[in-house]
């Protein structure tokens, strides 16, 4: 079959990728400008280690007091230090113990004028007291954060929702480890991302804290606050014991029982072809409203009730937000321009999941979505499509396409060889479109005239739709 024709760009990309063999982390977090999608967010002059967040919540008014110790260090020398905010008004603010007497809130930032002056390398602690009444940042991709919903509240971090309940330096490439303390009204359930290590009731408050010991981006940190009840999804001897909580509301339980009810067969099958669950557990929250769609978070799901269900469209969105535990939340892009190493790995493995459960086959789903990309044809560019066009469906299913491109000419021990590797090779860490074809070539290095840049050139660099792989 003759190659497609390629353009000055692609012969570029096509070079980047045999080229860079690596990804060097710490490259990608000192990088000179932030990342190009969210250019007004994120600051490459220092890294976060960790974040403790106390949370006060009072759902009635929606009123938020905060209080966000940070640990980090400077990657150059710091006279001040930015971080993201939006919405919110800073109290009170210390360094290292000094309190600040200068800072600035321009829009969306939160600027501290630093008591004295920071060498690279300098280890320093941010004690920042604020407040105020949180709602979601209204961009790009419409509303993302922190919103009041009819009963609780639902954090929506993707991408830049963040700094709409906390201060930090939202970069995807800037990991921290995470302790939430959240207190809100007594009967009301506060779910985040970790592990469950107290609850504590007094008077008409509950306080609710986890840790997240596994490094996280910001945009994946979470809180959920509803009418909820924490079950615990049974296993049967012969299925993985990982932890699974379901917080649901009482009147969804039933429905819930049903939609969910292969939820660790699926675990069990992403764990056959991806390797270990990469979290101390899992946690799948049902709201009471119905979501446009499901919610991305590290170590939990976000579901709405519209979603518990056992058609097909409702267990493909199950599963693809159990896949983004490997890939998104283990495994997390360096720029938002490679989400497909996101979205179009989470696709593959709905059609992974829609084989070993009985219904289409993988080969049947992805013609499926090549006849829908070729009737409805899309001019992206799938891995740099722009920041407008980073969910377009055609990112999903052209990222998947390539991947059962890569698997047809990898063979299948090869190609889930690479994929438990991916995985295991950058278990929380940050990851790129070069990294993944450096290994795809070594791990394919047996296979005659293998070459992972020829095979994902036509699907990640070009916009024409490539024919179907194999025809």
């Amino acid at each position: 079959m003759p190659k497609p024709s390629i353009d000055v760009d692609t012969q570029h990309s096509m070079r980047f990728l045999h080229r860079t063999r690596t990804l060097d982390i710490a490259d990608a977090n000192t990088a000179a400008a932030p990342d190009p999608y969210i250019p007004l967010h994120g600051s490459t002059h220092y890294a976060v280690e960790h974040y403790d967040l106390q949370l006060q919540v009072r759902l009635a008014g929606n009123q938020l007091q905060g209080r966000a110790t940070i640990t980090a260090h400077a990657l150059v020398p710091l006279t001040q230090v930015e971080l993201d905010l939006t919405g919110l008004g800073m109290d009170k603010a210390s360094v290292n113990g000094t309190r600040i007497l200068k800072y600035s809130q321009p829009q969306g930032k939160l600027v501290l004028q630093l008591p004295e002056p920071l060498d690279a390398g300098a280890k320093f602690t941010m004690d920042i007291r604020y407040s105020g009444f949180p709602a979601p940042d209204d961009g790009e991709w419409g509303e993302v954060g922190w919103e009041e919903l009819d009963d609780g509240v639902l954090v929506a971090g993707q991408p830049t929702g963040a700094p709409t309940w906390f201060p930090c330096n939202d970069r995807p490439d800037d990991k921290a480890s995470y302790r939430f303390s959240v207190t809100t009204d007594a009967d009301y359930t506060a779910v985040c991302n970790g592990s469950l290590v107290s609850h504590t009731r007094k008077s008409s408050r509950e306080t609710w804290v986890y840790e997240q010991t596994a490094p996280m981006a910001t945009y994946l940190a979470t809180v959920q606050i509803g009418a909820y009840q924490l079950l615990a999804l049974p296993a049967t001897p012969s299925q993985t014991q990982l932890p699974i909580t379901v917080a649901v509301p009482k009147k969804l339980q039933s429905k819930a029982a049903t939609a969910l009810s292969r939820q660790r067969e699926m675990v069990d099958v992403f764990i056959q072809a991806f390797g270990p669950y990469p979290f101390d557990a899992y946690t799948v929250v049902v709201t009471e409203d119905a979501l446009e769609i499901p919610l991305e978070a590290q170590s939990l799901s976000i579901l709405g009730s519209n979603h518990m269900n056992r058609t097909w469209e409702a267990q493909r969105l199950i599963a693809h937000e159990l896949s983004h535990q490997w890939f998104g939340n283990s495994l997390t892009l360096a720029s938002w321009r490679d989400i497909w190493l996101h979205e179009g790995f989470a696709c593959y493995a709905e059609w992974l999941w829609s084989e070993e459960s009985g219904s289409m086959t993988v080969a049947e789903r992805a013609t499926q979505a090549h006849a829908k990309l070729t009737t409805d044809p899309v001019a992206l560019t799938v891995c740099d499509p722009g920041p407008e066009m980073m969910f377009d469906d055609a990112v999903y299913k052209r990222g998947a396409l390539a991947l059962a491109a890569i698997r047809l000419r990898a063979g299948d021990a090869n190609f889930f060889a690479l994929l438990q590797r991916w995985v295991a090779e950058n278990r929380h860490s940050s990851v790129s479109t070069a990294a993944f074809v450096a290994l795809a070539d070594e791990v394919c290095a047996n296979v005659s005239g293998f070459s992972a840049a020829d095979i994902l050139t036509p699907w990640l660099f070009t916009k024409p739709l490539p024919p179907m792989p194999g025809h």
